[in-house]
């Protein structure tokens, strides 16, 4: 059995020849002779900058495989790199701390990082401008509208300043209207920050809207089913024909894995 990488040596991502780097993870629960097999050899690079969407099923391990890459469990085997450091995590909910305001919420990642007190403030507006919202610093969280909130939340992950973020459906819960705006804003962030991103959703065309590249898991374990490399020009639309056509193509394939696995 592999062991599982969990320190790693401080270098730059530009130095690194990956943002992340999974070979053979597998991953299971349970007690030895009644295991439930989870994941199953998984191996994914994502390279310097990359904006990689994990698409599956529900239930097909893609949270699961999250939560390996961001330390917060450790494979059954197989090994795990994130040269960068530890990665960023967002979550499908904001996770807000409600009696703190959303500027104090972020300053909390700050303080946490270890920044100096005098410096906390100035990074937090600074993060609030970028999510475009700027003024923001001083609002309740019961005062944000949803969308409003998963941009703290970005701004808050952003706050940890890692080269690698990992995004656990954080649009699914909101309208469709905010979603596509918040696709706007991710791929706009993105581009100015030259990110690696690893994000996990089981919307095609919100795989497709986003990612450099489409990762396919299979179900009962995850196993890599296919790959897409997805060269339609930046920005993209939901509604555009390219995406649209990409999104059937993908569409087929996950409701083969689906079948084949006897779900429904």
């Amino acid at each position: 059995m592999a062991t599982a990488l969990t320190k790693q040596p401080a270098v730059t991502v530009d130095a690194a020849p990956h943002a992340a780097r999974l070979e053979h993870v597998s991953k299971s629960f349970g007690r030895p002779g009644a295991e439930t097999h989870v994941l199953d050899d998984i191996s994914i690079d994502v390279a310097p900058g990359e904006f990689v969407c994990l698409l599956g099923a529900s239930g097909c391990g893609k949270s699961t495989l999250l939560n390996l890459v961001a330390g917060l469990d450790r494979p059954t085997a197989g090994g795990i790199e994130t040269p960068g450091g530890r990665p960023a995590l967002m979550f499908q909910e904001h996770a807000l701390f409600p009696w703190l305001t959303a500027g104090r919420n972020i300053e909390l990642a700050l303080r946490m990082r270890g920044v100096p007190r005098a410096e906390r403030r100035p990074e937090a507006e600074r993060l609030l401008e970028l999510v475009r919202l700027r003024g923001a610093y001083g609002k309740r969280v019961h005062e944000l509208s949803g969308g409003m909130r998963q941009r703290v939340a970005l701004a808050r992950a952003l706050a940890q300043d890692s080269q690698l973020l990992l995004m656990d459906e954080p649009f699914a819960a909101l309208d469709a209207i905010t979603r596509d705006v918040l696709h706007e804003e991710l791929t706009r962030i993105w581009a100015e920050t030259r990110l690696s991103v690893l994000f996990v959703t089981h919307n095609v065309r919100e795989a497709v809207r986003l990612a450099q590249r489409v990762v396919l898991l299979s179900s009962r374990p995850g196993r890599i089913a296919r790959e897409w490399t997805v060269d339609i020009p930046q920005p993209r639309r939901i509604e555009d024909s390219a995406v649209a056509e990409l999104s059937v193509e993908i569409t087929e394939h996950l409701r083969g894995e689906i079948r084949r696995h006897g779900q429904h």
